[in-house]
This record gives C-alpha cells, structure tokens and sequence, in this order.
C-alpha cells in the first residue's frame, strides 16, 4: 500500500445505509432528551454523560485502573439505562405508536375508546354531572394537555365518571384523550368568541366549542343541569343527543379523512334558551 494513509471502509456495501444509521441514531436521542428536558432524568442523563467521557478519557490516556472500572460497569450501564429512565421511555415509545398511521392501523381499539366515552357520557347525564370530554385527533393538544395534571391512564368509563364526580379536584376542568389513554384532566381551553352562539350556552358549551375552533379536536359536553349530551367539532355544536345518536355522530367524525378536514361542517341552529342549559365549567 503505497503511503501511510488507510482508505475510509464503510460498514455497508451502500454509504446510504451509513448515514440512515447515523441518522436514526441521533433522532432516538434527540427524542430522548426532548422527553428529559425540564425533569428530574435530564440530571440523571447527564450523570450517564459524565460517566461516558470519563469512560472515553480513560482509555484515550491509559488509565489503566479506571479503565478496568468503567469496562467492568459497561454491561450493567445498559440495565442501569432502562431503569433510570423507564418513564421517559415508555413514553417515547407511547409516542411513536400515536402516529397517524399507526392509528390508522388500530382503528378498532379507537372505536373501543368511543364505547367508553358515550357509557360515561350516558351515566355522568343521568347522575346531573357536568363533564368535558376531549378527543384529539391528527392536531396535538400539548399545550392544553400542559394546563391540568397528567394522568395517562386507560380510558375507562368508570375513569370518566370518577373525574367529573362533584367531589374530585379536578372535575371543573376538561379531560383530554390521547388513543386510548386519558392524557390529563382538570385542562383549560379556550372560550369560544363567536357572537352567533346561544347567549344560553354556558361555560363550559362555549369551551367545548373554542377547542374545537382551534384544531380538528373532537368535544363532548355534558350538561349537569339538563342532562342532556352535545358534540363539537370544527366549531359547530349538535346538542340533545341520545345514546345511539352520540355513538353514530363520533364514529362519523372519527371517519373523516386529513383530506377532508378543510370542508365546512353543516352548522345546526343552537336554541336562543333552552331551560337549565346555562353551565359552568
């Protein structure tokens, strides 16, 4: 070999292939640390850090001692790894499973989640419990899920009444639905400002409404004093819904392609003064 310089050899036949490794590498740590930032694991992740570069150091200034410490410690680092930030990854992982086609692949459980969703909303009207429900969809909802206090837990319909339940901290506020998961509960949203609405609508209609002027969310309000069940999408409110009418219009709603979200909903007239429809949030 003429000269003392040794060819670049990549791993794959294809250098594509290299950088798609490359790439794939970084974008699983960049979602990592965007999971850690601001928590008590991005303390953690830089002690890990820390104990790499000394690992790094070591080797490239023949430590010999520590050397044999941190090649010792290599094979429990990634167990190590695993526990510390179990959360963070479980997370992530919850994450990429929420993608958009991904949903589109368990369409079923979705429907599972809605069955839930309309016993709750059956039960929480009989019992004259007010409730928010949101269900997002292709749009997220961080910033709305980062007003109340995180939850991610199944979606159940005795989830659901329990929240909403006078007694409970956080039955004032909205519950978010992530899939199957209930995100969070107690969240603010914004108040819808259009001057069309029924001055009978009350709070917590006119919050249904707002969230779903700003994102393709779907909104299940139900009244604690008429009992009666609502449904809000893309702004408009479809009041006084029965049990099978409240299962067919989300199941339609959850039906509807990215492709035709930009097409008007058909507004339905709201009643100027229903009785005991004015409600708090």
């Amino acid at each position: 070999m003429m000269g003392g310089s040794v060819p670049f050899t990549p791993v794959h036949s294809t250098w594509l292939l290299d950088v798609m490794d490359v790439l794939l590498v970084a974008f699983l740590f960049y979602r990592l640390l965007v999971l850690v930032r601001g928590t008590r694991a991005a303390q953690m992740f830089g002690g890990l850090l820390v104990l790499v570069v000394i690992s790094i150091a070591a080797r490239w200034f023949n430590l010999v001692t520590v050397d044999y410490l941190a090649t010792s410690l290599r094979t429990v680092w990634l167990i190590t790894f695993v526990i510390l930030f179990q959360p963070e990854l479980r997370h992530m992982l919850a994450q990429l499973g929420r993608t958009r086609y991904m949903r589109s692949l368990f369409r079923v459980q979705e429907y599972g989640t809605l069955g839930e969703v309309v016993r709750a909303s059956e039960e929480l009207s009989e019992r004259h419990h007010g409730g928010l429900i949101v269900l997002e969809r292709n749009e997220g909802l961080r910033n709305f899920v980062e007003t109340g206090t995180r939850l991610d837990g199944k979606v159940t319909a005795e989830l659901v009444v329990t929240l909403f339940s006078p007694g409970s901290p956080l039955h004032d506020g909205a519950i978010i639905i992530r899939g199957d998961q209930v995100v969070a509960a107690g969240c603010i949203l914004p108040l819808s400002g259009n001057p069309r609405l029924s001055p009978a609508l009350g709070t917590r209609h006119r919050a249904g409404i707002g969230i779903t002027e700003e994102s393709d969310a779907i909104a299940v309000v139900i009244s604690e004093h008429s009992q009666t069940i609502s449904v809000s999408y893309r702004g408009v409110l479809k009041e006084r819904l029965d049990e099978g009418e409240l299962r067919s219009e989300l199941a339609r709603i959850m039906r509807i392609r990215e492709q035709d979200e930009d097409k008007p909903e058909t507004p339905e007239p709201t009643p100027l003064a229903a009785a005991g429809s004015r409600d708090s949030a």
